[in-house]
């Protein structure tokens, strides 16, 4: 083994557990109760990528909807899902529940 692969892998091995917690993505948690969204307002960072985590709590299927993230995913009842965001410029993107527009609704604003 050429001295230059191995301390690529010593190096690799060695930085790999920090890399690996600086680089996480940042999770949220949406919640979907009696057909609302809570919190019906999620504050996320500017420029960053993020994992949105969607439970439904309900017994009856949702569809997580948004124009402006261009987004759009069904969770079952009793069900999570992930859906990534962004990296989005400040601003406000609202959402919406599919089956139950009236109700369910929210905002991501990024700031």
């Amino acid at each position: 083994m050429r001295l230059s692969r191995l301390l690529g892998l010593i190096f690799f091995g060695v930085l790999s557990p920090w890399a690996d917690m600086s680089w996480a993505t940042p999770e949220f948690r949406l919640e979907i109760r009696n057909h609302l969204f809570y919190p019906s307002e999620i504050h996320i960072p500017a420029h960053t990528k993020i994992k949105l985590r969607i439970v439904n709590l309900d017994d009856t299927p949702e569809e997580f909807e948004s124009y402006e993230l261009n987004r759009e995913k069904i969770v079952a009842g009793q069900a999570t899902i992930t859906v990534f965001i962004g990296p989005l410029l400040p601003g406000e993107y609202p959402f919406f529940g599919e089956f139950n527009p009236r109700t369910a609704q929210g905002t991501v604003i990024v700031r």
